[in-house]
């Protein structure tokens, strides 16, 4: 499953930790991007709101799809050669928007998506283990938490720059009023500016990949390794606590998605707040932003309260949220949906912790079993996108993600006690 150790640990190499932080940032911040190209290619193209949450299904199956053999490829070759790999995938599925652009096809849009989240998934792999590896065991955990710190710097920075990018010139033109050579003409046009934006990152990655290679040997002794075959892992989710958890990484990760996806378009409506599509756009980094300064905090309200307890107070934070945005107009409407990225920030991690406890030397399994569950990527913001279309109303639509908040709560209740064989180690340390 996902590498979870290393031969050599507590390599002491400062420019390689400070590398790999940029690499979370890199990933955070190209996968927030999702979020302004959608409305952009809706208009383009003419989408539906089911068809424009393809570009999140295209882009998050590809972690369903690649998860496994990534980690296969990075026991193979190692970190370095892997992360090398993974960020000239990357550069190649940011390429392919030349194409795309070129054909105007909004299915080749997707094929490019899909590739550069492949490159993003063998890049994940590589990174987490990684972050581990360098520096001192005791330390790993703060580490950690750095790392994503700068992921999400990287979601609350690249939205801002790719909004006024992508979305920096309205459309004068009605592409639903065009037809044959003139629309293939004006979707050409607007596309180009996407192409440009994924070009500049490409230039980037290809920079970043050739220092990696030169490094390629830095950690030459350095192999993740697994545990018992993929397949057998699968077993773990017998465990009602696991496959509980497992679950709620699935809605999670689908409702924050799905909420990103929807926000520019939400914010543009009129009885929201009657943004212009650059203006809306912008807004998507206070989503995000409130997930990195969620996360600062929420680390302190953990060492003190219950996980469990935590984890259903803000889960139910989210469903009071989104009652609020459905229900009302304007301002409180617009800002009560991007407050919901404040309340998201701990909830993947400590979802992941609850999930995890108590399965001892099996960690490393129950880890590529949850990384698999990211796919709900793929899944949650289509059913949002489809009940947007068949009921007229983003709003309506957002009982999609409520249900979802509604389990996250539910396993919060469920799991805020410690782990039967914790609590056992727990009495038995306390013993005299």
């Amino acid at each position: 499953m996902i590498p979870s150790a290393a031969a050599a640990i507590g390599v002491d190499a400062p420019d390689l930790r400070v590398f790999v932080f940029a690499l979370f940032f890199v990933f955070g911040g190209i996968t927030s991007l999702n979020d302004v190209i959608i409305p952009k290619l809706k208009e383009i193209f003419v989408l539906t709101y089911a068809e424009a949450m393809l570009v999140q299904s295209a882009f998050f199956m590809a972690y369903f799809v690649f998860s496994i053999p990534a980690a296969r490829v990075v026991l193979r070759v190692g970190y370095m050669q892997a992360a090398a790999l993974g960020l000239m995938t990357m550069c190649a599925g940011c390429l392919l928007f030349m194409p795309a652009s070129s054909v105007a096809s909004f299915p080749v849009f997707l094929t490019a998506l899909f590739v550069l989240a492949a490159g993003i998934t063998v890049v994940q792999v590589v990174a987490n283990p990684l972050i581990v590896l360098l520096g001192k065991p005791a330390t790993a955990h703060s580490r950690l938490t750095f790392a994503q710190a700068f992921n999400s710097l990287g979601t609350t920075i690249f939205p801002y720059v790719g909004s006024a990018l992508i979305l920096g010139s309205l459309a004068k033109v009605d592409a639903s009023a065009l037809t044959g050579a003139a629309l293939d003409a004006y979707r050409t046009q607007e596309t180009h500016r996407i192409f440009i934006t994924y070009l500049g990152l490409a230039i980037a990655l290809i920079v970043a990949a050739a220092l990696v290679w030169g490094r390629r040997h830095r950690l030459p002794h350095a192999r993740p390794h697994y545990g018992a075959r993929w397949k057998e892992g699968f077993d773990l989710l017998r465990q009602r606590r696991f496959a509980f958890g497992a679950t709620c990484i699935f809605l999670y990760v689908g409702a924050e998605v799905a909420i990103g996806s929807i926000i520019v378009s939400y914010l543009m409506q009129a009885d929201v707040m009657g943004l212009e599509q650059r203006a809306a756009g912008s807004h998507v980094s206070f989503y995000w932003g409130g997930a990195m300064v969620g996360r600062f905090a929420g680390s302190l309200v953990l060492r003190i309260f219950s996980p469990g307890k935590v984890l259903a107070c803000v889960a139910a934070a989210v469903l009071a949220l989104l009652a609020i945005s459905a229900s009302s107009t304007g301002a409180l409407s617009g800002w009560s949906l991007l407050t919901i990225g404040l309340c998201n920030s701990i909830m993947f991690p400590t979802i992941f912790s609850l999930a995890s406890e108590g399965l001892g030397a099996r960690a490393a399994e129950g880890s590529g079993i949850i990384a698999t569950a990211i796919v709900g990527g793929a899944i949650v913001p289509l059913l949002l996108g489809r009940t947007a279309d068949l009921t007229g109303s983003l709003k309506i639509a957002l009982v999609v993600p409520a249900l979802c908040y509604a389990v996250i709560c539910a396993f919060g209740i469920f799991a805020r006690r410690p782990h039967p064989a914790l609590a056992a180690q727990a009495a038995w340390q306390r013993s005299p």
